[in-house]
Order: C-alpha cells, then sequence, then structure tokens
C-alpha cells in the first residue's frame, strides 16, 4: 500500500510542478515528460524510504 501512496503522490506533484513551470515559461504541457519525472520521483522516494532512512530499532 506504501508504495501505491507513493505512486499517487509522485504522479500528483509531478502533474503540479509541470504544469506551473510549463505555464510559467509559456510551452506546452507535456504527459510524456510528466510520467517520467513521476517514475523518477517514485523510485527515489521508494529507494529513501526502504533504504538510507529506514529506522533501527
Amino acid at each position: 500500500m506504501k508504495y501505491l501512496m507513493a505512486i499517487i503522490w509522485a504522479v500528483l506533484f509531478s502533474f503540479l510542478v509541470a504544469y506551473v513551470l510549463s505555464s510559467m515559461a509559456g510551452e506546452m504541457f507535456s504527459v510524456p515528460s510528466v510520467l517520467s519525472i513521476a517514475a523518477v520521483f517514485t523510485i527515489i522516494v521508494i529507494i529513501l524510504g526502504d533504504g538510507i532512512l529506514k529506522e533501527e530499532n
């Protein structure tokens, strides 16, 4: 479930950032580039959450 939520939030934040930046630059909004950014964000979040930032008891 945590991986699904990571994917959903990454996609939402990616769409938000891409829309604002493309709007400010006057460029067209590109969905494939947003999905590729979301994939990168998801991989980074999963690596950070499961590997690097794991709490030790």
